[in-house]
């Protein structure tokens, strides 16, 4: 039976540096903040808020939220997103995707500057990610279940790793971090010729799909490490994963729950860029006095 891997362990090493880096930025009189942009009500929108508020105020790192109707239109919201942008307060900005369908996302992906780019929004970001150029940042979510796997000790180089799900928020940010680590990565999609014949050759399994327990045990090699960064939920109004968890936890050597696996370390890795963002623009503004 595979092992359950949780997150609150992961995440909690990951807090306990930050809050050491944020202390040391205070005794220099400087404080990380982190601005949150959220567009409506979304219901997924309101929990990531949620948990990233109580992980900001865990970390002493200042934490705003500005909130526009649904309804906003494009004029205003980029009006908005350039002052917030322009905030010499705010190191870091999140804003909640997907953006409702008046607002034109390659349109508004530049506004926000790359140093306060927290969640890879702007395509310098992303290319600085494709670089391997450690002044980027990746996706707060990719970037969680990659410090899951290495607080666990999982060997990556020279494994076989296979993606389900192409996304910019997860999947392709997911495979050049892996093979960062020296992975042999495969990404695979809904389109994808035997999607499960493929998926169970991988040593190391990542499901980003967006689809409730897609992933049965016939998608999983024997041994295999499962990450499911899935969030959904099923007919009965429960959270639950792109895996189905009791199908595959057998053929597994360790497996990511849902909730309670990738999710709660995503606001940790949240932190650590804000506080990351605060030093690089910290940094830059010492170079230029």
């Amino acid at each position: 039976m595979g092992e359950f891997i949780k997150g609150r362990q992961t995440a909690d090493v990951i807090t306990l540096e930050v809050k050491k880096g944020v202390e040391d930025l205070k005794t220099q009189n400087v404080k990380p903040k982190l601005m949150i942009v959220r567009v409506g009500e979304r219901v997924d929108d309101l929990s990531y808020e949620k948990a990233a508020i109580k992980r900001m105020k865990s970390c002493d790192i200042g934490c705003e939220v500005t909130v526009l109707p649904g309804d906003v239109s494009q004029d205003d919201f980029i009006g908005i997103l350039k002052a917030v942008n322009g905030d010499s307060t705010v190191h870091g900005i999140l804003l909640f995707r997907p953006l409702p369908e008046q607002i034109d996302e390659n349109t508004v992906k530049h506004i926000i500057s790359p140093e306060k780019d927290i969640d890879c929004f702007n395509p310098a970001n992303v290319a600085k990610i494709a670089e391997g150029d450690k002044t980027g940042f990746a996706p707060c979510t990719p970037t969680a279940a990659m410090e899951i796997l290495k607080h666990n000790s999982i060997q990556l180089r020279g494994k076989k790793a296979v993606i389900i799900g192409r996304s910019l928020v997860v999947g392709k940010p997911m495979a050049l971090l892996l093979l960062e680590e020296d992975a042999t990565v495969t990404i695979c999609h809904s389109k994808t010729a035997e999607l499960a014949k493929v998926a169970s050759e991988a040593d190391i399994l990542v499901a980003a799909i967006g689809r409730a327990r897609m992933i049965t045990e016939d998608f999983v090699k024997e041994g295999a490490v499962v990450i499911d960064v899935g969030i959904n939920m099923d007919e009965e109004g429960n959270l639950c994963g792109d895996v189905d968890t009791e199908r595959c936890k057998d053929k597994s050597s360790y497996i990511t729950p849902v909730p309670a696996g990738v999710g709660s370390v995503t606001t940790a890795v949240l932190a650590k860029h804000v506080l990351k963002a605060c030093q690089l623009i910290k940094f830059a503004q010492e170079q230029t006095i």
